[in-house]
């Protein structure tokens, strides 16, 4: 099932599905193949496994092989820094997915409270009468009870 709760078809390919030999991932990244074997015992990027153990790289991986390249070569970033800063772009990416499912069961819960609202404002009576304010006035009200006589 995909995130809309839809079924997949088994054969469809997106960017998480592991097609690309080393091989082939080493020339669509650019990078010698012994560089995406120390990438993957390093923890940078970890392509799937095939049954007999050989790697499978995705779309999603050969992007990430080119980030690595590129904050190593151009921006000068040892690799235990881009393996932390890939750590840390997965746990914001976590962060922001949970916070749209919060979001998203936050205004379900908002709607819901604000049908039961108006279900117990259908409910009022109708033949009641509405409240009034009193008038305040200054004035000055004694009250003296009656004394009885004794006749």
């Amino acid at each position: 099932m995909d995130t809309s709760g839809r079924r997949r078809n088994p054969y469809e390919l997106t960017e998480e599905t592991p097609v690309y030999v080393i091989s082939v991932a080493a020339q669509l990244s650019g990078l010698h193949p012994q560089t995406l074997r120390q990438y993957d015992r390093l923890g940078l990027v970890s392509p799937d496994r095939t049954a007999g153990r050989g790697r499978r790289y995705s779309a999603r991986d050969i992007e990430l092989l080119r980030q690595v390249q590129a904050l190593s070569q151009d921006e000068g970033i040892n690799l235990a820094g881009i393996k932390r800063i890939i750590e840390l772009e997965n746990q914001v990416a976590a962060l922001q997915s949970r916070v749209a499912e919060l979001q998203s069961a936050l205004d379900g819960a908002a709607a819901a409270m604000r049908q039961r609202e108006a279900a117990v404002h259908a409910s009022y009576r109708r033949d009641l009468v509405p409240y009034q304010e009193v008038q305040q006035t200054s004035a000055l009200v004694v009250w003296r009870p009656k004394r009885q006589q004794n006749d």
